[in-house]
């Protein structure tokens, strides 16, 4: 007998309506430091999706720490619904047809979580085993596919939902600094909802995932962060400049773990789904693990309209390279994601 593996059935994703170029947010916000504004024009971003309020009484959005929870639990809700909807339609389902659901952010604090919030407002069952994963960063999406699959894997035919909810300007902080131009410069608002199921292959292209590996690198612990800014009252994201660089030169170990320990050859994988973490992550993992611009074409497309979406970016990827039509049966590919710890998280796919 065929054991049934864990599968990604489909992807539905959301962002908010109003898109802002990179010129649109630097006359919003008076960006004067010449660094900064350099910053966003090197960026290789058009565009992001985000929830920006009004200008004050001096022209300039402002938001309190207060404000900025408020505005993650709203639009929480309101994206994770229209991306729940698109996971679950082509699959006829709807949200009372969930037997657990895992929800991932690093954006917002909630107690109880998002699971709570959603179970009360979009119509799942009140006996859905539910999971929360908070504050682990961009590579939180593989993080927390790992502990869905395994459900399914323990639970064949039952349904299974993670989603990534990033509302990143609910941790914007608004001022000329380097620091905090890199963060602005960068993510963008969005959600990404994955539904998986255990079942034995069929003929299709949904693909099974068979395994993970994880890769930590504790030396650079403070290199993604979350401070608390007294002159501003609230938290801000902290990203060294070198991230890109530690990143690369450690992306091979976790690579070559996941491949050698299902005896593969970085020449056996068809598709690379990789986390849009800025154009220098890019760089450097395209180069150290020796993939292609194209190998990274999605990664960069998600970059370049939507920005750094965190933990649900790698998801738009993946939507992309399904919708592109490119992937047969007998395909194989890599997910991988990176964000703080620092860590560097992949999985294995088979079509």
């Amino acid at each position: 007998m065929i054991e049934p593996h864990p599968k990604i059935l489909s992807v539905g994703t959301a962002n908010p309506p109003d898109r802002y170029t990179q010129e649109d947010i630097l006359k919003l916000f008076r960006v004067s430091n010449p660094t900064v504004r350099s910053m966003f024009s090197a960026s290789h971003i058009e565009g992001r999706h985000l929830v920006i309020p009004e200008p004050d009484e001096n022209g300039v959005p402002h938001e309190n720490q207060e404000a900025l929870l408020r505005k993650h639990r709203k639009w929480s809700l309101r994206l994770a619904q229209e991306a729940i909807e698109k996971a679950l339609a082509p699959q006829g389902m709807t949200t009372a047809d969930i037997d657990y659901l895992c929800c991932i952010t690093s954006t917002g604090f909630m107690l109880p979580g998002l699971t709570a919030m959603f179970i009360k407002h979009l119509g799942f069952r009140v006996d859905c085993h539910r999971t929360d994963v908070v504050g682990m960063g961009c590579n939180a999406g593989l993080n927390g596919l790992n502990p869905t699959a395994n459900w399914c894997a323990a639970n064949p035919g039952r349904n299974a939902l993670m989603v990534c909810c990033e509302v990143n300007s609910a941790l914007y902080v608004y001022d000329d600094e380097i620091t905090t131009g890199v963060v602005n410069s960068l993510f963008g608002d969005g959600c990404a909802a994955v539904l998986l199921r255990s079942e034995p292959p069929e003929e299709d292209l949904t693909p099974r995932i068979i395994d993970f590996y994880s890769h930590i690198i504790p030396d650079e612990w403070g290199a993604m962060r979350y401070d608390w800014t007294t002159s501003h009252g609230k938290f801000s994201f902290y990203l060294d400049r070198d991230v890109p660089y530690v990143l690369g030169i450690h992306a091979e170990t976790p690579v070559n773990g996941l491949l050698e320990r299902n005896g593969l050859k970085r020449r056996d994988i068809d598709h690379w789904i990789i986390h849009s973490g800025g154009k220098k992550v890019i760089d450097a993992i395209k180069y150290n693990i020796g993939i292609s611009e194209y190998d990274v074409r999605h990664t960069v497309n998600v970059l370049r309209h939507f920005g750094n979406l965190g933990s649900g970016s790698f998801l738009f990827s993946y939507k992309r390279l399904m919708e592109e039509g490119t992937v047969r049966r007998g395909d194989r590919g890599v997910m991988m994601t990176m964000g703080p710890g620092s860590t560097i998280e992949t999985a294995l796919l088979h079509w």
